[in-house]
Order: structure tokens, then sequence, then C-alpha cells
């Protein structure tokens, strides 16, 4: 994914890991490889060939200069990111979107949200309480106070912020009572609250 800490996964160290004369593709995300190591990997012939579909830096518009250390070479094929628009990557993409929606309409899971926090969760048990907050000091225990009030017990409990953002996703044993709802909803930071099933 486009995450930072996924700068450079594939540098020189790991190009010398591979077998010699080893065919490497990148169809995913540009960033991740390091073009100076690759170039001196197949330079040498260390590595027999590339096809590369993504750059660190891709070209804003269609007519745009563009320049890698890798345009020239005889063992490396460059494409324009163009691997995500075959029809069968178009039929494969639409399947991954509509069971992250399913899974978010099942589960509460945000798993690879562009605009939410990560929260990746499975089955449960119970009842599973989702509540999406200003991430402010305080929500959670007021979150809390409100389970422990209403005589529910956490089963279990995952919390995620992404910038001004809050997300948890909570199992609670026992039977929410009528008004729960509406008291979460009240609590202060408070942006959706759902409950599932």
């Amino acid at each position: 994914d486009g995450r930072a800490a996924n700068a450079n996964l594939f540098g020189a160290r790991e190009f010398a890991l591979m077998p010699r004369r080893a065919l490497f593709l990148n169809l995913c995300r540009g960033h991740i490889v390091d073009i100076e190591a690759l170039h001196g990997a197949l330079a040498s012939g260390h590595l027999a060939g590339a096809a590369i579909d993504v750059f660190p830096t891709e070209p804003k518009k269609r007519d745009a200069n563009f320049i890698t250390q890798l345009q020239g070479m005889s063992n490396v094929i460059l494409t324009p990111h163009v691997g995500g628009s075959t029809q069968e990557a178009q039929v494969d993409i639409g399947r991954y979107v509509a069971g992250k929606l399913s899974d978010y309409e099942a589960l509460g899971s945000t798993s690879m949200s562009v605009n939410l926090p990560d929260i990746a969760a499975g089955p449960f048990q119970s009842r599973r309480i989702l509540h999406l907050h200003r991430n402010v000091p305080g929500v959670m225990a007021g979150l809390n106070s409100i389970f422990a009030a209403s005589d529910l017990n956490i089963g279990a409990q995952q919390l995620s912020t992404r910038g001004q953002i809050g997300y948890s996703v909570t199992d609670v044993q026992g039977s929410p009572q009528e008004g729960l709802l509406d008291e979460l909803r009240r609590l202060d930071g408070t942006l959706r609250v759902r409950v599932l099933p």
C-alpha cells in the first residue's frame, strides 16, 4: 500500500538475495522499489530483466516528460501504469471493493480505508458497537462508562485513529438496553454510532 513505511522495500540488499538472472516485476506501488538499486542489479547482470508498471514519481499529465534511470535498458520493459486497466483487473477491483464494503457493513471492518481509521474487524459472537468520533481526550472513557452503566461487559475492543478521527469497534456481552444508542450519540465527540447485528 502507499504507506511511507513501505518505501524502498526492495533495495540493493533484496536484489542481491534474489537468484542470479532472475526477473523482477513491479506492478503494485512505485515507491517500494529503490530504482537506483534496481538499475545497478540490472546493469551488473545480476538480474536478467525487469518489467515495471509503476514508478516512485509518475507524470501528472499524459504529455508530461517522464525520465527514469531504467529508460533505454535493453532488459527492461516500462509500461505507463496500465496494470489496473485490463478487463480482468477491473473485474478484480470491483470484487475487491464490493468485499470491503460488505466487510464494513457486516463486521465494521475499515481495513484499507482511505478516509477512516484502519481496523481489521473479524467475526464476532455477541453484539458489536461501532463508534466513529473526534480524536479528542475522554471519548473512550465516556464510551466505556456508558457501557458499564448499561451493564454491558466488554468482550473485545479495538481503537484506531487517523488525524482528527477516531474509530472504535467494541464487542459487548449482554443486551443493549433501549436508549443506549441515543446516549452514545449524545456523548461529546461522537460522529456516528452503529450496532451489529
